[in-house]
């Protein structure tokens, strides 16, 4: 397992933020495209923008964050969507409670809930997926 105070863990959780940003154009980009052009309901729409970006950053992750050179990649995506599933189902109870119950902006709270997602999502995926 890597040292978490390691420069080199640090460096990927940076480059991990870095793609995250990718997915975050993703993420808000179908979400409101869903929501906003085809009427999909907001957490379905969520749930599509999450799934998608998740998807990107996996490749990217795979090949840039943590260089992994695993040949077992169908095991590799699988590993890393069910980190992503958590993480959406962690992303979509954070929404509910700050938009349904707290009656907070829904695109303010999506920032809030992917910043939460972005640590569970780094951690798991450090030491599980690509360990």
């Amino acid at each position: 397992m890597s040292d978490i105070w390691s420069i080199d863990f640090l460096t990927k959780f940076l480059k991990f933020g870095a793609v995250g940003a990718s997915g975050l154009i993703v993420d808000f980009g179908f979400t409101a495209l869903c929501k906003e052009v085809f009427r999909i309901q907001k957490y379905i729409s969520n749930a599509i923008g999450f799934t998608l970006a998740a998807s990107s950053n996996y490749y990217l992750n795979r090949i840039w964050t943590f260089e992994s050179t695993n040949p077992r990649i169908a095991v590799e995506y699988t590993e890393f969507l069910l980190i992503s599933l958590i993480g959406l189902g962690i992303n979509t109870l954070i929404l509910y409670m700050l938009v349904s119950k707290g009656k907070m902006n829904f695109y303010l709270s999506k920032v809030f809930a992917i910043a939460v997602v972005t640590v569970w999502n780094f951690l798991a995926n450090a030491f599980f997926t690509f360990k």
